[in-house]
């Protein structure tokens, strides 16, 4: 008879204890068990401070005693919980008329406050440990909110007697649209199409490779300043973020203020091309569309802008750059620009809850078998940071409310998702979340060449958000630690999207700090001596880097015999979506469509292009 290993489970002589840790991470990818089941057993292991902590809940509940005698007998009290500034659920004044309702309201408010201030102070727990703890405790509350159910949401019951029913009726509609669509959708999409009313700036696509198109767009302005820019959009989503309307669009203000534009526009990933490396994104990606503007504008030079992920990838090219030229008058990039964009991943905010090893290990074993990773998903996960304004918001105005969401086209690109390659993304999340190791000199050796950001003497000019919650800005001024150029840091005010695309308008909506920020600098101690300003930076920006970007001289055409024109903007790529879960594209090949658009001469330089895969099968 075969002995049992040592190793083998008590539970079964079959099973190792391996197999049970793999079951219940295949269960819970993200250990939401495992975190609260942690913050249980350090609690019991300290009955003293357990006790210390319930009798401060129970003076609470005699608050609430209190609170709910004075509202029945009529008289003014005070809320034990008041909901957060910015938590907009009870708003409605339906919640505080009557006591029963406002009873409900403030027994949920307290015993979720109580419930997360216990998580955090959880004892032999650590800070990170506690803070995952506490997400997922305030993601359970979230979710069992009285808000979020018919039956205890006093808002919902009025709708459905004003509306004669019809309020719910509509909302299961929408509820069975969700269903089909696979997602609480936030935006009616059906108003928006891709080059007809968002992405409508003119231009064209100049070169194409198997990972992006470059868009040069059309001069705006007789004159132009010799430097071009060199927009790198972010590879999670699509371009069309710096180029929504003529209003918003990053891309037009730059053109109508004498700059030559060009955008990297990703592709959207299918299931052969998971073996694209990180570094693939360097050579294939940014090094490409730097090449391009300068061959097409013949300026030695360009400026750069990397925003989010893009940011992250052109601070790693700026230090692979000056590994290869260590001349700086021979930088292809003499100064640069990043946009809401993380180096230092020690502290990346909420987003860590979805980053161990162990959901890094499952989620890399599920794009090994997919090739990717879904755009929703990542979408998903992101949204679950603030689960109260981006899922639970629309579950009630949408399903409780029969609300139907406005048609907003920075939703609407939010929603238009792209896929990330299984090898391309494992080593993103591992070597510089995980590891960290992008703030390690020479800790990552990228395309052949040791990474160290302490290389980078360019001068940079660094904008975040002071509500981002997907690159907070504190880390992301730890930049001005670690590069040994001149840094002008701006910080302004609203999140990762309206921070960043924040046109000037009268009356302003924003405001901005902004100041040179350098090495050993704190950035409470830098925003507390710096002085706001009113509206957007982007004046501010474009004072910094017209002087920068040479005389003004006439504008290139677009394209050039080596790198022809191949498509009108927006480009296919941008155009590429696929069903979730296949390899199959909603739409035709985008390789072959760009170059029927190209004239007979320019047919030649097919193998420029990589053709989809439905296109090499035919061949």
């Amino acid at each position: 008879m075969n002995e049992i290993p040592a190793a083998a489970s008590p539970l079964s002589p079959l099973a190792q204890e391996k197999d049970y840790q793999d079951l219940l991470r295949a269960l819970d990818p993200f250990g939401v068990g495992a975190s609260l089941l942690a913050v249980e057993k350090a609690w019991f292991a300290h009955p003293l401070e357990l006790a210390a902590e319930l009798t401060r809940f129970s003076g609470d509940l005699v608050a609430l005693q209190l609170h709910l005698w004075k509202r029945t007998l009529g008289m003014p009290a005070e809320d034990v919980a008041p909901p957060h500034s910015d938590d907009t659920r009870f708003a409605d004044p339906a919640w505080s008329k009557l006591p029963f309702w406002d009873t409900i309201r403030q027994v949920y408010l307290t015993f979720t406050r109580d419930a997360v201030d216990m998580v955090y102070s959880t004892p032999d727990l650590t800070d990170k440990e506690r803070r995952r703890a506490a997400f997922w405790a305030k993601a359970i509350f979230n979710a069992v909110a009285p808000t979020n159910f018919f039956w205890s949401n006093p808002v919902a019951m009025q709708k459905f007697v004003e509306s004669g029913g019809q309020s719910l009726a509509q909302g299961f509609e929408q509820l069975i649209k969700d269903v089909r669509a696979g997602d609480v959708r936030m935006v009616d999409t059906e108003p928006f199409v891709v080059g007809k009313n968002i992405a409508t700036t003119p231009g064209a696509v100049v070169f194409r490779n198997r990972l992006l198109e470059v868009i040069q767009y059309k001069p705006l302005c007789e004159k132009v300043h010799e430097v071009p820019v060199v927009l790198v959009a972010p590879w999670i989503n699509k371009f069309y973020i710096l180029d929504l309307d003529p209003k918003k669009s990053l891309v037009r203000h730059l053109l109508e203020r004498g700059f030559t534009v060009f955008v990297a526009s990703w592709r959207n990933p299918p299931a052969d091309l998971a073996d694209v490396r990180f570094e693939d994104y360097l050579t294939d990606g940014v090094d490409a569309i730097v090449d391009t503007a300068r061959s097409i504008t013949g300026s030695p030079t360009v400026h750069a802008v990397g925003y989010c992920l893009g940011g992250t990838m052109l601070s790693i090219y700026m230090a692979w750059l000056n590994r290869r030229f260590p001349k700086p008058e021979e930088m292809p990039i003499r100064h640069w620009t990043l946009l809401a964009s993380l180096q230092d991943f020690s502290q990346p905010g909420e987003v860590e809850v979805f980053l161990d090893e162990g959901s890094v290990a499952e989620l890399s074993r599920l794009m090994a078998r997919r090739g990717y990773l879904e755009g929703r998903e990542m979408e998903t996960a992101f949204r679950m940071l603030r689960a109260n304004s981006l899922i639970w918001h629309y579950v009630v105005h949408k399903y409780l409310y029969g609300e139907t969401p406005p048609p907003l086209d920075v939703l609407y690109w939010n929603t238009d998702t792209t896929r990330m390659p299984a090898a391309m993304h494992s080593y993103y999340l591992r070597e510089l979340y995980i590891n960290n190791r992008l703030v390690q000199p020479d800790a990552l050796t990228i395309a052949g060449e040791p990474i160290d950001l302490g290389r980078i003497v360019q001068p940079l000019y660094a904008v975040s958000a002071e509500d981002d919650h997907i690159a907070p800005w504190r880390a992301t001024f730890r930049v001005a630690n670690v590069v040994n150029g001149p840094v002008r840091y701006v910080l302004s005010t609203s999140g990762h999207i309206l921070g960043i695309i924040n046109p000037p308008v009268q009356p302003p909506k924003r405001a901005y700090w902004a100041g040179p920020a350098g090495r050993g600098d704190d950035p409470g101690s830098w925003k507390v001596a710096g002085t706001q300003m009113q509206g957007s930076w982007w004046p501010d920006w474009i004072e910094w880097l017209a002087p920068r970007c040479g005389p003004m001289v006439a504008p290139p055409p677009l394209g050039s015999e080596q790198r022809p024109v191949l498509a009108e903007a927006p480009g296919s790529y941008v155009l590429e979506k696929w069903a979730a879960g296949r390899g199959r594209s909603l739409m035709s090949c985008p390789c072959r469509r760009g170059l029927r658009r190209s004239s007979p001469g320019r047919s030649r330089r097919r193998s420029t292009a990589v053709s989809c895969s439905r296109s090499r099968r035919r061949r």
